[in-house]
């Protein structure tokens, strides 16, 4: 097993700014080192969720994934960089730090787990635990050019995570060996008493189970680069070649999935984010001669970035009274259609497969000329998985024409993972996965 000293990993860091805080001593020889998203609290290390807000908390406790991964042996080295409170695609709506691709400094990492599949490609022997809203995990897997699984909704327990949308929050796994899915999403998973969504889920199956046939949404391929396209072509022929059969099918649902991933999504973040005023949670700098409602917008005005600012005063108005039936209560509707498409199309196929993301990994120049519906607009592959809470896994399928890598995404039926665990280590044994050039 791979071992990195604290000196190696400080300058490792200092390049590819994958971590926001990392750890002070030493790291201990003969135990497995991994490093978690910085809206996982963490005993004594700083825990931001990629906010200026939060500078300086140093939780407690330990979130119940970070508290098992020790039990199991493990050695926290680092929280990772991230979109603030996980609003975004590329990590670029950080208030802190933002991670560079390990494959091409100028381009992004995805997000908003960008820095947790960063130290997966960079540092060997790694696993970094991700988070996944609408795509925050499967998305830098696919960028970074990692296998990154995002469990069944309720299979590993949410207690100590700084939410974004308590409905569609999961905590996973990314790692550049297939392997580690299986063996770390079952050292986190589990009953836990203190997160009740938890606490009833079948037991996790470690069987290995052969893949035999995949559905391909006509859907989901549709709007992609000529590469991804390519590539993705190309895993099909492989996959056919391994023995899988392959069928296109129609899922009408997932157009409707992403308009009502924002408003379900950004609903939920505007209540989670409210308990952010400068009183009780947060900074509490604020001039305090001023009013209530003039002191909180002082403060959430200063500390919060743009893109936060826009999701709450979205999922705000997508709650007012006169509003809600129109917009909140029908993305419940089409969520609900959502899965029934899941389940229609997984009672004859073992899985669901398309490209993870519609192009490789963009350029930070480029990310500064999106608007923020361009951004939201490229989440369209990974969001309809995620508020189904079914399992869903991206990995490796190639690599275009400048070496950036090309990710796919399988989903499987709920409670499922064996299935996708098993996916990962037969493709494993047939993709040759390149790792990054790390220089520190």
């Amino acid at each position: 097993m791979r071992s990195y000293g604290l000196s190696e990993i400080r300058a490792i860091n200092g390049k590819y700014s994958m971590f926001h805080a990392m750890t002070e001593e030493e790291p201990s020889e003969g135990r497995f080192h991994f490093s978690a998203k910085d809206n996982l609290t963490s005993k004594g290390m700083e825990t931001c969720s990629g906010s200026r807000i939060l500078e300086g908390y140093r939780p407690a406790f330990d979130a119940t994934s970070i508290e098992r991964m020790k039990a199991a042996g493990g050695e926290l080295i680092g929280k990772t960089n991230m979109d603030e409170f996980g609003f975004g695609t590329f990590s670029t709506n950080s208030g802190l730090e933002v991670p560079r691709n390990p494959f091409d400094l100028e381009r992004a990492c995805g997000g908003s787990s960008g820095g947790s599949a960063c130290a997966a490609a960079v540092f060997e022997d790694h696993v970094s635990l991700g988070v996944s809203t609408g795509g925050s995990i499967c998305c830098p897997a696919s960028f970074c050019g990692v296998y990154g699984i995002a469990p069944t909704y309720g299979r590993v327990s949410r207690y100590g995570l700084i939410d974004y949308g308590n409905s569609l929050d999961k905590i996973g796994v990314l790692s550049s060996k297939a392997t580690d899915l299986r063996k770390y999403i079952g050292v986190m998973a589990g009953k836990d008493e203190r997160d009740p969504t938890s606490c009833a889920q079948p037991e996790l199956g470690d069987s290995h189970v052969k893949l035999g046939s995949v559905a391909v949404p006509m859907e989901g391929v549709e709007g992609l680069s000529k590469d991804v396209e390519a590539a993705f072509r190309s895993a099909l022929v492989e996959l056919e070649r391994m023995g899988v059969d392959v069928e296109y099918v129609n899922m009408p649902s997932l157009k409707y999935a992403m308009p009502a991933y924002y408003v379900l999504a950004t609903s939920e973040a505007s209540t989670n984010l409210a308990r952010y005023v400068g009183m009780r949670y947060g900074q509490q700098e604020g001039d305090l001669s001023l009013k209530f409602d003039d002191y909180f917008t002082s403060f959430r005005s200063e500390y919060f970035g743009d893109e936060a600012k826009r999701r709450i005063l979205l999922g705000t108005f997508t709650r007012m009274v006169g509003f809600r039936d129109r917009y909140y209560a029908k993305a419940l509707q089409v969520r609900k259609v959502v899965i029934d498409d899941y389940k229609r199309v997984l009672a004859d196929h073992d899985a669901v497969l398309a490209p993870t993301m519609p192009f490789t990994a963009p350029r930070f120049d480029d990310i500064s000329k999106m608007s923020a519906l361009d951004s939201y607009k490229a989440d369209y592959l990974t969001i309809p998985a995620n508020i189904a809470g079914t399992p869903h896994m991206s990995v490796p399928c190639g690599y275009d024409s400048d070496g950036m890598p090309i990710g796919m995404q399988f989903v499987a039926d709920h409670w499922n993972e064996e299935v996708l665990f098993s996916i990962a280590e037969d493709w494993e044994r047939e993709f040759e996965l390149r790792r990054p050039e790390v220089v520190a």
